[in-house]
């Protein structure tokens, strides 16, 4: 009898291509006769069953999932198991699911009110209820293991912890139904990556007292990850989140140009891209009376977050706004949108950078097989270089000495000294000594101070003036061993070592103060690569992307790629090389991924090829950041 429970359960979904057939006769006809051959009733107590998953690889982008009505006489646990598949559907309303609720919870009920995403379907299994006297009422109990949430804004959030809760059924006439629903949906992992998918929301950074200095001026964009259903309406969805603003973790670090309130023009009101590709949006008397100038910057936002929802490979070309009367508010193209694109300040990276055998500072081109050293001090022989970093423009260079004690910084150009020491470290030992440093596309370069007597973290306004010191959260005693700033300065990915561990953090940066007396913080430090124990090295590898070298308990070493919510990213798996002790990725994801390994050196991999030795003793690969 269990084979032919799970055979139902299998049989429940039906899979159809938009616009095509179901399932062809043969399948339906041994679907038919599985329900057939199943037992005449359901058990009612006693034994845990796992809710079928879709499995995520192999499903179709173009097949789309339904739900099946729930069956004469169906017992509370089936029920369940039914209801749960139903929520996996990609009907827009949830109209299957609600059959299998009473009509007072299908009023209750919101499935948008959170998402439970589990490491598998749970299991399910019917839980005796006390204070059932005449045999009307049923509790059956969900359990599994959660390794996230997602809330109504769409926001995703790692939270990995055991996971129980129970559901309540109610005989409705002969048939049971569930009157005490489920806050939200609860979806297996690979069920939630086959239904959602991850957006860019863009916001722009708040950059207080540093956005007269700021090297980008004031129309950096930042990315702010969503998840909204890959299947129904995502551009409708996509839009509304961005005017909804940005996600609660994010928010204190950059604003939104619509105004408070804005909202699309009528509730009901679905977008879509026309011919072109281009996106006309309606909002509603909030957005009536905004600046053009303003209106460019909403137009922005927009035309950025939506931009990889076009059909097939092509991208949004224009963003018009309308007044709620059709009256255009503002348009703008993807040409004139140039001005705001976050490549502005993540540069366009011509050279891979790392610190050679003689401790000299060498480069590669992509045509290159061999490093050269670069030009200025930094080249020379006796540089005594440990760690580098480059501005984003490749103009000017940041090199902490190999015994991890001074920082300098000097142009990328031939004629010139390194200058004066910028930062001193204490802490006596390379360990204890400065980290490698960063540079934001703003023009500042981070760096910290891994002295135990007085550990720090500092930020040197363009690259050479004073080192601010920047605020950070309680460690919980654990130390900043590496960092990186994301380009629009918003945002720093920190490895921090605590207990002979070390994770993966991310923390916002928030600037008040003033021009004189800048005062920065780093807050809301979350792990983003909550499946590995051990981190061993990172970079940033797109707007809201970094690529991590780690380690889950006793595993071996893998190469990953996730997104800045702690999400794992929708993009092929890449096979990393032995042994990596550091990475450098780009922003633009069409260059190489360049590595330091223990047997190899320095490795790359260019594209449509294997990873490939450019230098057996190199080291502290990286691109310009």
């Amino acid at each position: 009898m269990g084979a032919d429970r799970a055979d139902r359960r299998r049989s429940r979904r039906r899979a159809r291509r938009p616009g095509g057939r179901g399932l062809s006769a043969p399948v339906l006809l041994a679907c038919g006769a599985l329900l057939l051959s199943g037992c005449a009733s359901m058990p009612d107590s006693g034994d845990v069953r796992r809710v079928d998953s879709s499995p995520r690889s192999d499903v179709d982008s173009q097949v789309r999932v339904y739900g099946v009505s729930p069956g004469k006489g169906e017992q509370p646990a089936e029920l369940v198991s039914g209801f749960l598949e139903a929520t996996t559907s990609d009907e827009e309303n949830f109209g299957t699911a609600k059959e299998y609720l009473t009509k007072s919870a299908v009023k209750r009920w919101q499935p948008f009110a959170a998402t439970t995403v589990l490491e598998r379907a749970p299991d399910v299994r019917v839980e005796t209820d006390p204070g059932d006297r005449d045999g009307s009422g049923k509790t059956v109990v969900l359990s599994g293991k959660r390794i996230a949430v997602v809330d109504e804004t769409h926001a995703y959030k790692p939270d990995e912890q055991p996971y129980e809760e129970r559901i309540h059924l109610t005989l409705s006439g002969s048939e049971w139904r569930i009157d005490g629903p489920p806050r939200g949906l609860i979806l297996g992992e690979s069920d939630f990556q086959r239904i959602y998918r991850s957006v860019n929301k863009y916001y722009f950074a708040d950059l207080g007292p540093d956005a007269e200095g700021s090297k980008a001026g004031d129309n950096v964009l930042v990315a702010d990850p969503v998840y909204v259903r890959r299947r129904i309406d995502p551009v409708t969805a996509t839009v509304k989140a961005l005017l909804h603003g940005p996600t609660e973790w994010l928010e204190p670090a950059v604003s939104s140009s619509f105004p408070r309130g804005a909202a699309l023009g009528r509730r009901d009101e679905r977008l879509s891209l026309d011919d072109s590709n281009a996106l006309k949006i309606r909002l509603n008397d909030r957005a009536a009376r905004i600046s053009a100038a303003r209106c460019a910057r909403m137009a922005a936002q927009t035309l950025f977050t939506v931009q990889d929802l076009g059909e097939g490979s092509s991208q949004v070309s224009a963003v018009r706004l309308e007044r709620q009367n059709g009256s255009e508010l503002c348009a703008l193209s993807s040409d004139a949108a140039r001005a705001y694109a976050p490549d502005g300040v993540e540069g366009h990276p011509r050279h891979q950078y790392f610190v050679d055998s003689e401790h000299r500072m060498v480069r590669l081109s992509d045509d290159e097989d061999r490093p050269r050293p670069v030009p200025g001090p930094f080249g020379v022989d006796g540089a005594g270089l440990g760690s580098v970093a480059v501005s984003r423009d490749e103009r000017e260079v940041a090199g902490v000495t190999a015994d991890g004690q001074a920082l300098y910084v000097t142009e990328l150009a031939s004629g010139v000294d390194r200058g004066k020491v910028r930062v001193r470290s204490r802490g006596g030992s390379v360990e204890h000594g400065l980290t490698a440093p960063s540079w934001d596309g703003l023009g500042g370069l981070w760096v910290a101070d891994r002295d135990p007597r007085q550990p720090r973290l500092l930020r040197l306004r363009g690259g050479t003036g004073p080192a601010d010191e920047v605020r950070l959260p309680e460690l919980d005693g654990g130390r900043i061993t590496a960092l990186r700033v994301s380009a629009d300065g918003s945002r720093i990915a920190m490895l921090v070592k605590r207990s002979g561990h070390t994770t993966l953090r991310l923390g916002r940066i928030e600037r008040r103060g003033t021009a004189d007396a800048p005062k920065l913080s780093v807050g809301a430090l979350r792990a983003i690569a909550p499946k590995l124990e051990d981190v061993d090295t990172f970079s940033w590898a797109g707007d809201s992307r970094l690529v991590v070298a780690g380690r889950e308990s006793d595993g071996v070493q893998q190469l990953q790629y996730v997104e800045s919510d702690g999400s794992p990213a929708n993009v092929p798996e890449v096979p990393g090389p032995n042994g990596v002790q550091s990475i450098g990725a780009s922003e633009d994801q069409t260059r190489p991924l360049i590595a330091e390994t223990r047997e190899n050196g320095i490795v790359r991999l260019l594209p449509n090829t294997d990873w490939k030795t450019v230098d057996q003793d190199g080291s502290a690969p990286v691109y310009p950041g």
